[in-house]
């Protein structure tokens, strides 16, 4: 029979990969509780209204790229192309927006848009991302992209840049619009039929689109940020100084529009020189009219979403290594049907104590256990058949030394919890779950040779 195989765009995460994206995903949990945000997780099929409203109708994502599907024949509805839009829903069904202001919360998500796969640009795709709702102030701004910075950095990750710009508010807009059409109608002819189509009805979108042609074109366009209103020019004044202040570095890129119609005054992209065409890792920016376009209140905000394929590509083009996975720190080699019962018993109770323990699970033979346990890497194996049940003893041997200690078979449970506990078995899930991110972990852990050496950061964590 033919052998099925993933849908294409869509990608499997085994073990050993599996480990790496936790590894990212702590550090940007990490991060943004730092913050003061919380979790939200919202449905992965929204109303196809929500997304023709809030990401516009002119974008790409719209008219070229979204999941959507009949549902029943009821209603349309859409796989999620992106995060902010089912927030912003969100928060105005469940009344966040009702509490104290900003509103502050985060999500790590897949999402998906029907287009070529590419590397680091998949069909089904995953984010982490940021949402401040309620609050028009720059330094929200500043404290928003200061988020992915330290996401960046404590990753270890070199060579990304930030990239700045303001796309003004809706009034300011306007004027700049009228700009834009007299520029394209002069060169509408060599304009694709999708933009050809947006001419009239939103101008900006033709300056994020793909076509090389389209693309020349707009190189002598003119910029949104020399059309900007007083207000947000002191805006973004606003913006650049709290940056400033943070010493976070940032260049001015006054091309970048980004491609959903919701955003206004600030934008900005984390950009990767390592990853080829795709390269910006991280984009964001304000959106201050997007809660009235679904529905909601005035409700000036802000985010940003960080493509976490993206992050890993970079920083395997980087050579940035992860975390070691913990291997089991005991294999029970048990001969024989009360060995195996026994075995999965003490098992039990060490995994109970919340250190790791495997046991023979298809009747191997003592050679072939040993073998597949120096083949997953255990730090101790304990070999247990009758004669170990007669005398109520077994050897703990210690597979890197080779040394073996006689011990109590009904001791044994506690004596590997003794070692996984005290040792750094058991401890390295905890400490990067309840990590702070205070800074490059790098350098925390004082690892030059192994960026991400974990060794120093327990040598860390009992100093203090």
């Amino acid at each position: 029979m033919k052998i099925i195989t993933a849908v294409k765009g869509m990608q499997d995460m085994l073990p050993g990969d599996a480990e790496k994206w936790k590894f990212v995903e702590t550090i940007c949990k990490n991060n943004a509780q730092l913050h003061g945000f919380s979790e939200i997780r919202t449905p992965v099929v929204e109303s196809t209204e929500l997304f023709l409203r809030g990401v516009g109708e002119t974008t790409d994502v719209v008219q070229k790229e979204m999941y959507t599907f009949e549902d029943r024949g009821a209603r349309s509805i859409t796989l999620r192309p992106e995060m902010t839009a089912g927030a912003v829903r969100a928060a105005i069904e469940h009344g966040l927006i009702r509490d104290s202001l900003p509103v502050k919360v985060f999500y790590i998500a897949s999402c998906y848009r029907a287009e070529k796969p590419q590397a680091g640009r998949l069909r089904e795709f995953h984010q982490f991302g940021v949402e401040m709702f309620g609050t028009s102030a720059p330094q929200a701004d500043a404290d928003v992209i200061s988020i992915a910075r330290e996401v960046i950095d404590d990753l270890g990750i070199d060579n990304v840049s930030l990239e700045l710009n303001s796309i003004g508010c809706k009034e300011c807009r306007s004027e700049y619009h009228v700009k834009l059409r007299e520029y394209f109608r002069a060169n509408e002819d060599r304009l694709c039929e999708t933009c050809k189509s947006r001419l009239e009805r939103n101008p900006m979108r033709i300056l994020d689109c793909k076509s090389p042609v389209c693309q020349g074109i707009c190189e002598h366009a003119p910029l949104m940020i020399d059309s900007i209103c007083p207000d947000c020019r002191e805006h973004f004044e606003g913006v650049k100084s709290c940056l400033d202040a943070m010493d976070i570095e940032y260049s001015i890129n006054p091309k970048i529009v980004r491609g959903l119609d919701y955003y206004t005054r600030t934008v900005f992209e984390f950009v990767s020189k390592d990853i080829g065409a795709q390269s910006t890792v991280c984009g964001g920016g304000r959106y201050d009219g997007l809660f009235e376009e679904v529905g909601g209140p005035k409700m000036p905000s802000l985010g940003f979403a960080m493509g976490l394929e993206r992050i890993l590509l970079t920083m395997e083009a980087q050579g940035i290594e992860f975390p070691p996975h913990d291997p089991p720190l005991l294999y029970l080699a048990p001969v024989g049907k009360a060995a195996t019962a026994l075995c999965a018993k003490i098992a039990r109770e060490i995994r109970m104590s919340g250190v790791t323990a495997e046991y023979d699970m298809v009747g191997r033979s003592v050679k072939a256990q040993m073998k597949y346990a120096d083949k997953i890497g255990v730090l101790y194996t304990v070999v247990i058949g009758d004669d170990e049940i007669a005398a109520g003893t077994a050897k703990l041997k210690n597979m890197e030394d080779g040394e073996a200690e006689e011990i109590q078979i009904d001791a044994i449970a506690d004596r590997v919890c003794e070692i996984g506990i005290g040792g750094s078995f058991g401890r390295l899930t905890e400490l990067l779950e309840g990590f702070s991110a205070m800074g490059n972990l790098a350098e925390i852990a004082g690892a030059e040779e192994n960026p991400l050496d974990l060794t120093g950061l327990l040598d860390f964590e009992d100093k203090e």
